[in-house]
């Protein structure tokens, strides 16, 4: 990577007592922003102006810049809040201003790499606090190292981009990631950051190696200065806690030049309960290469009923003969044939899994427009599985689904590597014991606050419903699968408590200790904060 240069700024004590401590001044929201602006201009490299990169409401460029990366249209409404500017950051300098001017003028900071992120945290807030966005897109170089079988990746590159200059260079390397192609990198890998290959290789922050993040100080830091614990707790931990993540230094993995996939659709007439019961007791026990998901959802069977339609999607490092002998061996109810079968390259596998259709080019994977069938809003919650369910289990859990309509059901199945790396080797500690992680989408195309809240409750009742049969004390969460129901901070004098409540979920108790222990250190006076952050006591 180019080197990186920047300006080594020290905040005294006192002014950081003055900026968080002391009580808001009057000052409007345009004199606030005024001040902001000056100030970065200021901060700023000259040689790299800031300037043509702020946007403000007053821009004509605003909505457009705000809205390209808003993925999850529920955020996209009128009454949503909005930021008092945007920063498209080119430079580092760009991101050590809006640090030290941030702080300096009270103002709250999030950090855009995808805007692939539940919540929307990275552009929008439940605060009243003014707050701007830093977006990282531009940062988004990929230099691949084939001989040293590395990566260095920029926080604002896509996945997709990611996959695609890999292959450019090898046919037989990849990187255990994400299937949607449009998804950040910044948030994805420092959230933990999984996908088809995770059974074979772990998870995204199992495989890297290296970093760059810019600290509250303005300070860029690589692994060996940053420390292990801080390089810990941006690897699965969430890097917005922490700093802004600049790049991460990816350790390539092997693939074979032919990969197989398949694509299976069941319904409740054709005997879905047996099959999904045996999915539990087998998906996670199968050959290391195959990663077997199973998708449930409602359609409308050939009478016009309402039925359960369960997809059953592959990915296997091997030929379609190994394939077809290793599933029938071990669910023969799935009924799997030869011509179910297709053999292509991993690069396109991604293609494939992104559910392009049939003969796109993988180049498609550079474009950073979203391509998901689901661009409206929606609502994810994710639960962790432990204990196979039964045959009737799930038939309660069609009916639950055929009342609630609207909704998903992933299942993604565990073992192999997962099963082998300790709980407490990176943030993300939902290693051995799981059978399979389980992710809740319900997605809608209304608009407005009504259907919003119908649709809000619908994902917690399916929540409340599945409660008997997942994780418990506590029940655990997926970070990157972030959920606001379970715990919002609000940073004031009970921040501990609830921190506590959705950082077990997430972190389980011992990791979580250790991440605010991190934050203390490095961002005593958090800064580097949002509704589900770590706090820092």
């Amino acid at each position: 990577m180019a080197n990186i240069s920047y300006f080594n700024t020290k905040i005294s004590v006192l002014t950081l007592l003055l900026v968080f401590f002391f009580p808001k001044s009057s000052s409007t929201s345009s004199s606030i922003t005024d001040s902001f602006i000056q100030c970065l201009n200021k901060r700023s490299d000259p040689s790299y102006p800031i300037s043509g990169l702020i946007y403000t409401p007053g821009n004509s460029s605003f909505p457009s810049v705000l809205q390209s990366y808003i993925r999850n249209l529920r955020f996209n409404e009128s009454t949503a809040p909005k930021p008092i500017l945007i920063i498209t950051a080119k430079h580092v300098s760009h991101i050590q201003a809006a640090i030290m001017c941030g702080k300096q003028n009270r103002l709250l900071m999030k950090t855009r790499s995808g805007g692939h992120d539940y919540e929307g945290l990275s552009y929008v807030t439940n605060t009243n606090q003014p707050y701007f966005v830093v977006d990282m897109f531009n940062f988004r170089s990929i230099n691949v190292d084939i001989e040293q079988e590395t990566a260095w990746v920029q926080a604002g590159a896509s996945l997709g981009e990611v996959y695609y200059g890999i292959a450019e260079k090898s046919k037989t390397h990849g990187f255990p990631a994400g299937i949607c192609p449009t998804v950040g990198v910044g948030g994805h890998i420092s959230g933990g950051g999984y996908g088809t290959m995770m059974r074979k290789y772990g998870l995204s922050v199992d495989n890297v190696v290296d970093a760059q993040l810019i600290d509250v100080n303005g300070k860029v830091l690589d692994r060996e200065s940053m420390g292990e614990d801080l390089f810990w707790a941006i690897t699965g931990g969430g890097g917005v806690s922490f700093g802004v993540v600049l790049a991460y230094k990816l350790k390539l993995v092997r693939v074979p030049e032919v990969v197989t996939v398949f694509t299976i659709e069941r319904t409740l007439e054709q005997d879905l309960s047996t099959i999904a019961e045996r999915w539990l007791q087998v998906a996670h026990k199968l050959d290391n290469n195959v990663f077997l998901r199973m998708t449930l959802d409602v359609v409308n069977n050939t009478r016009g009923e309402k039925t359960i339609r369960g997809k059953f999607m592959t990915l296997y490092l091997g030929s379609s003969t190994d394939l077809v002998t290793l599933v029938n061996k071990d669910l023969p109810e799935l009924g799997l044939r030869n011509s179910d079968c297709i053999e292509m390259s991993w690069i396109e596998s991604v293609v494939y899994y992104a559910e392009f259709p049939s003969g796109t080019p993988t180049s498609m994977l550079l474009s950073r427009v979203a391509q998901s069938i689901r661009l409206g809003p929606f609502k994810n919650k994710s639960d962790y599985l432990k204990n196979p369910i039964s045959k009737q289990g799930f038939e309660f859990i069609f009916e639950k689904l055929k009342e609630l309509v609207n909704i998903q059901v992933d299942f993604n199945p565990y073992g192999g590597r997962m099963g082998e790396i300790s709980e407490f080797e990176k943030p993300f500690p939902h290693r051995a014991g799981n059978i399979a992680k389980l992710q809740y989408v319900v997605f809608w195309n209304e608009t407005g606050s009504e259907a919003r809240n119908q649709n809000l409750n619908k994902s917690r009742m399916l929540y409340e419903f599945m409660t008997p049969f997942v994780s418990k004390n506590p029940r655990e969460a997926f970070l990157n699968y972030r959920d606001l129901d379970i715990g919002v901070n609000n940073h004031g004098r009970n921040a501990s408590i609830e921190g506590m409540v959705y950082g077990h979920k997430y972190f389980k108790e011992t990791n979580y200790k250790r991440l605010t222990r991190v934050k203390a250190r490095v961002d005593p006076y958090n800064f580097f904060r949002n509704e589900q952050s770590i706090p820092t006591s």
